[in-house]
């Protein structure tokens, strides 16, 4: 084997070891992005100061991550050259890596209503709604992250589904609270504070539905987002955008 070959193959490997510790730092801010939201949402429900406390401190680790994950992404880009689907992974891991910023930024939100919550007498326990809402959320961001690292459109689509049912959740957990403050105005603060909250919920199952469109699009090399493929399909004329 020339010179020229071996580095090719130590560049080939190197490459892949690179794309694989990109995927594993993913799976890690993904894994800490559900964690926060999960000791958020029990710091909520057991008025526990401590839990949300923690939540707000532990945001900044996130914050690294996704610096971690742009400046490794961004490298792979400039160095390797990456085509087809190692392009499309390597774009989609920069763009993942700022939603699941995000999610951490509603963990937070939630963590500091759970904080005002404890400043307050009035209390509503709407618990078995924010706890479905909550555990579908964490389950959706998780698949739709496992779906993108494996290249698995048909988890993607799955995890897009799911949306509507914390949609859902989100509306009558409206319903419930709305009914509680015409019946009660002293519940009017505590009510609007589990309404954010139900709302971050809602945008983290959004967030979550962003990482499985992605994840389609690596697998199958067209977009979902925004209906695109249903618009192309009614259409039959402008085609959604396909990659190789």
């Amino acid at each position: 084997m020339n010179s020229a070959s071996v580095e090719n193959t130590t560049g080939f490997r190197h490459f892949h070891e690179q794309l694989d510790l990109l995927k594993q730092r993913l799976l890690d801010m993904s894994e800490r992005a559900e964690a926060l939201v999960d000791v958020a949402v029990d710091a909520l429900l057991r008025r526990d100061t401590g839990k949300a406390e923690v939540v707000i401190s532990g945001d900044r680790e996130l914050d690294a991550l996704e610096i971690e994950i742009e400046q490794l992404a961004i490298s792979l880009l400039a160095l390797q050259q990456p085509m087809a689907r190692d392009l499309r992974f390597i774009i989609g891991a920069i763009k993942i890596s700022n939603d699941l910023e995000r999610v951490g930024d509603h963990a937070v939100n939630i963590a500091q209503s759970a904080l005002r919550l404890n400043d307050m007498r009035s209390i509503i326990t709407p618990d078995p709604e924010i706890e479905d809402m909550a555990r579908r959320a964490r389950a959706m961001l998780s698949d739709a992250l496992d779906a993108f690292v494996r290249a698995d459109g048909v988890l993607g689509r799955e995890v897009c589904k799911r949306d509507d049912q914390v949609d859902a959740l989100h509306d009558s957990l409206f319903r419930i609270l709305l009914t509680h403050m015409l019946e009660d105005p002293t519940t009017i603060s505590a009510a609007l504070e589990l309404f954010l909250v139900s709302r971050n919920l809602e945008r983290v199952a959004d967030l979550a539905t962003n990482v499985a469109e992605d994840a389609v699009y690596l697998a199958e090399g067209k977009s979902i987002k925004h209906h695109l493929e249903d618009r192309s399909l009614g259409a039959g004329t402008l085609g959604v955008t396909s990659v190789a």
